[in-house]
């Protein structure tokens, strides 16, 4: 087991703390790293893909979870993977994508691991159909901070307060996951513009429970008769007979192919990302887009993971690294969606990464971010002047729709937000009292939210 004191952010590079990086590779070096941590405790990560300070632990430990990454039990006849909480979303496609299974959820990336997804209870393309992670898996083990390897179940509290509870429960060894039968490693995709938000809303409320899969780019600089104009697509599994004939595709369907493009610089200049420079890449983009297409084929990773083909994309913001702001409303809260919509386009915000969605049934976790409703996210280079203070108007606009910020995203939510947003903290924080009287699991995040 290797330990060392080193930088550690994320994914949106805004606030780095130093902390001592432990790697268990067995369950009993995973017990001695919860054991040994220290009086600032620790907390798991996985892959590094939380954007705010939710893996982080100043002063503290970080247990690195990778190193725990054995897929133990496939049962291809139902569908069930038995793994290790290190395991990757992108090998389990690897794995599982030959056998005709696909993972139930993935959100914008599969380099995230499957403890992460429990814990941040991920969300995908597809929530007003299958839910979030959570929903699809059917026990967990967990390492308490006694000491203790509890194996958890559905239904019981210490399951709702774990999914989404952000590794502040315990570290997860193990999960068991019910998977999505497919036939082809491709897509099948319909693309349409939409000329304005309204225009967007209508269309998504009118359609989406046609497909599995639903997303909307959406043009934060546009502004007038065009604020929210968006790009809208939507996707199924490709059964195999959408496939052409005497073609690779059909000669191994079940094949997932990946593409790369050369990685981001290490950084970029901060002002490369101006209002200007996003405002013609929008452009370009809308434009770029046909005004209707479907049937298209697409490979998996085109469709869910296109950031993923750009190694270190994150540098593309500069060494000020990038906030991004998740929220969500509930349906009758449109009024709150057009009014945040109108604001960050009149704000100026140079947000090319901008996506808004539909949740549908939420799941049961305590600090499950899911509600059904519409979420927008967004990406914003840190250094834009006033962009804490315009964040926190924001903030105020949510919590008075009835709705929340993401903790999986967040990197700057104030404290007193919180409890309105997340009206199970209060269990949440008993639970995790009694569970964990000395604060073992702890985390940058948890310190500054005061969960």
């Amino acid at each position: 087991m290797s330990a060392d004191t080193v930088s550690v952010t994320g994914w949106g590079r805004t606030a780095p703390t130093s902390a001592r990086l432990i790697r268990p590779r067995t369950y009993e070096e995973a017990a001695a790293a919860v054991r040994d941590c220290g009086a600032r405790g620790g907390i798991p990560r996985g892959l590094g893909r939380a954007y705010g300070d939710a893996a982080q632990n100043a002063g503290g430990s970080v247990f690195d979870m990778t190193g725990l990454d054995r897929i133990h039990v496939i049962d291809a006849s139902e569908g069930i993977v038995l793994c290790d909480a290190g395991v990757s979303l992108h090998r389990l496609m690897h794995v599982l994508l030959p056998l005709g299974w696909f993972v139930p959820v993935t959100p914008g990336t599969r380099y995230v691991t499957v403890g992460g997804a429990i814990g941040a209870d991920i969300h995908g393309k597809n929530h007003h159909v299958s839910g979030s992670f959570s929903r699809h898996v059917l026990s967990l083990e967990l390492l308490t901070a006694d000491g203790e390897v509890r194996t958890v179940g559905r239904d019981t509290p210490l399951f709702d307060a774990t999914t989404g509870g952000m590794g502040l429960t315990g570290m997860i060894l193990t999960a068991t996951v019910r998977l999505q039968p497919v036939e082809t490693s491709l897509m099948s995709v319909d693309t349409e513009r939409a000329r304005d938000l309204d225009d967007l809303m209508a269309r998504l409320t009118a359609t989406d429970h046609h497909h599995r899969y639903s997303v909307a780019w959406i043009d934060l600089l546009a502004r007038g008769a065009a604020t929210g104009r968006a790009v809208l697509t939507r996707g199924d599994h490709a059964p195999l007979e959408a496939l052409p004939e005497r073609t690779r595709a059909r000669r191994d369907p079940l094949a997932f192919r990946t593409s790369h493009l050369p990685a981001a610089p290490a950084f970029l200049p901060e002002g490369l990302l101006s209002r200007t420079t996003v405002g013609l890449f929008n452009e370009f983009w809308f434009r770029k887009a046909p005004r209707a297409r479907t049937g298209e084929l697409q490979k998996i990773s085109t469709f869910f993971h296109p950031l993923d083909g750009v190694p270190h994309w994150n540098r593309i913001y500069g060494r000020g690294g990038f906030v991004q702001y998740q929220f969500v409303v509930g349906h009758g809260q449109e009024d709150a969606v057009r009014r945040i919509v109108r604001r960050i386009s009149q704000r100026r915000c140079p947000s090319f990464l901008a996506v808004l969605k539909r949740f549908g049934d939420a799941d049961p976790g305590w600090l499950s971010f899911p509600v059904p409703g519409w979420t927008l996210a967004l990406d914003i280079p840190a250094h834009l002047p006033g962009l804490g203070a315009f964040l926190d108007e924001l903030d105020e606009e949510v919590a008075a729709a009835d709705g929340r910020v993401y903790l999986a995203k967040d990197s700057r939510l104030r404290p007193e937000l919180l409890t309105a947003m997340y009206p199970r903290l209060p269990d949440f924080r008993a639970l995790r009292a009694e569970l964990d009287p000395r604060g073992v699991f702890t985390s940058d995040l948890s310190r500054r939210l005061d969960i």
